[in-house]
């Protein structure tokens, strides 16, 4: 079993990163793109454990280990 987790900061929090990503995207032409948000992706790799044991232990890495709760939010997905 995997867990799929994805961090991003807050829409509240000012993203320099995706800025930066989206004046590049401008400048080679694709100025259709006009908002870009950068984030971390997190494949966790899972054994032995029950599908709800899974969500509940891989909701409390996110929280304590993966996310700066302050200016960034997660969500995950249980991959069988």
């Amino acid at each position: 079993m995997k867990a799929h987790v994805w961090v991003m900061l807050k829409s509240t929090v000012l993203d320099p990163q995706g800025q930066t990503i989206q004046r590049a995207l401008s400048s080679l032409g694709y100025s259709k793109v006009q908002d870009v948000r950068q984030g971390k992706f997190f494949v966790l790799g899972l054994d032995g454990l029950s599908h709800d044991d899974a969500k509940a232990q891989v909701e409390r890495i996110a929280k304590e280990v993966l996310t700066n709760p302050v200016i960034e939010e997660f969500r995950y997905e249980i991959v069988d």
